[in-house]
């Protein structure tokens, strides 16, 4: 009984109340929004139930595990998770013109969400390794192993989880400490392509012209973002009634399951990455604030705990799973409203799929345990002060 009991207490030590109520309340709202876009309780409402009670369990396994054993797998992580990329490569299923599963028997795996965790983990280990003593040249080393991956996922093609995974890279190289200055050479360049594309729009849109850089959807993307109105029942389709959802809504929504966009089946991919559009639709712009507010709260919360971790893996690992949350919900509310190309980022606990939902359970679970950890080296010194 007493076995017990201190089990049932190392689980609830291990928890992070912030970031569990925070997770509870986003999956909640989560559910009803699906309900919701799916017009009651089909096999996608049941899918994403049972997904969110796998969520939960694997979770607090990770967040019981202790930091510093997960420290130590993490270059067989990841080394495992690109070896999954490479047989992806060769032996991958295909869906919709993109080979990113991996069939294993007994499940099926999309080896670029394990990597959004691995990779991260691995580059963080290699800086707690090089702590004290880290030059530019381990700068350029983790941004090789940043870019092998980000080849595989790109050649996929994949390029929207391929730009997420170098993003959950670059957030463990910025917090060791790399110069922010560097990235302005890469924001000019951009912001000169940018201007370059927008300004010569109708030529370089052209059916004939080729971007050679870019696949020929890629391609699409970004002019549809430009104009919607260039293919208004094709790629523009997405775009323009995500819109007109998210505008519909008004100050404060059609109410729970009354929105037209959504209900009458006109937001095409309602239930995975245009989910958000049913929800501004349903609850207006005080609702849509009130949701981005959660997952700042939840960022927020991450990144407090990567300041008070106490070794530089936790510091490094708990900063980039906070800003790479930060990352989906910017560029997936951000191409709802047509602000950024449609890129295929799902909605954090909101939309519907279980490789994505489960690679950020193991990341809020990886969160919980560098918490915890924290909270145990606090009452270990308590104790150790006591007289």
């Amino acid at each position: 009984m007493i076995r017990l009991f201190n089990a049932v207490m190392q689980v609830f030590r291990s928890i992070d109340w912030p970031v569990m109520l925070l997770l509870a309340l986003l999956s909640v709202v989560g559910l009803l929004v699906m309900h919701s876009a799916v017009g009651g309780t089909d096999w996608r409402y049941a899918d994403q139930s049972r997904y969110m009670v796998y969520a939960l369990i694997v979770m607090w396994i990770v967040a019981l595990i202790p930091s510093q054993f997960l420290a130590r797998l993490a270059p067989l992580a990841y080394l495992i998770t690109l070896a999954l990329l490479v047989a992806v490569a060769l032996f991958g299923e295909s869906s919709k013109g993109a080979a990113r599963w991996l069939d294993i028997g007994i499940l099926r795996l999309q080896p670029s969400e394990i990597m959004k965790i691995t990779l991260p983990m691995m580059l963080a280990w290699y800086f707690q390794r090089r702590e004290g003593k880290v030059g530019w040249y381990d700068f350029m080393v983790a941004m090789v192993m940043t870019l092998i991956p980000f080849a595989l996922i790109a050649l996929q093609p994949d390029l929207g989880t391929a730009l997420l995974v170098v993003a959950s890279g670059f957030f463990v190289m910025y917090f060791a400490g790399l110069s922010f200055k560097l990235l302005i050479p890469l924001v000019l360049a951009a912001t000169i392509g940018l201007s370059v594309i927008y300004i010569n729009q109708d030529v370089l849109c052209e059916p004939e012209t080729d971007w050679i850089v870019l696949h020929s959807y890629q391609k699409s993307r970004v002019c549809t973002l430009l104009d919607p109105t260039r293919d208004p029942l094709g790629r523009g389709f997405h775009t323009i009634q995500s819109t007109i959802a998210v505008g519909s809504g008004g100050l404060l929504g059609r109410g729970y399951m009354s929105g037209t966009q959504g209900q009458l089946s006109f937001i095409p991919e309602r239930t995975t990455d245009f989910i958000f559009a049913v929800f501004a639709e349903e609850f207006g712009l005080f609702g849509a604030l009130s949701l981005l507010f959660l997952y700042l709260l939840l960022i927020m919360r991450g990144l407090f705990i990567a300041s008070r971790a106490t070794t530089t893996y936790g510091r490094l690992l708990a900063g980039s799973i906070s800003m790479t949350v930060f990352i989906y919900v910017f560029v997936n509310t951000g191409m709802v409203i047509g602000l950024l190309p449609v890129v295929g980022v799902p909605l954090p606990l909101f939309s519907y799929g279980g490789s994505a939902l489960l690679s950020l359970a193991v990341a809020f679970g990886l969160l919980m345990g560098i918490s915890a950890k924290r909270k145990q080296q606090q009452k270990a010194v308590k104790t150790a002060v006591r007289p």
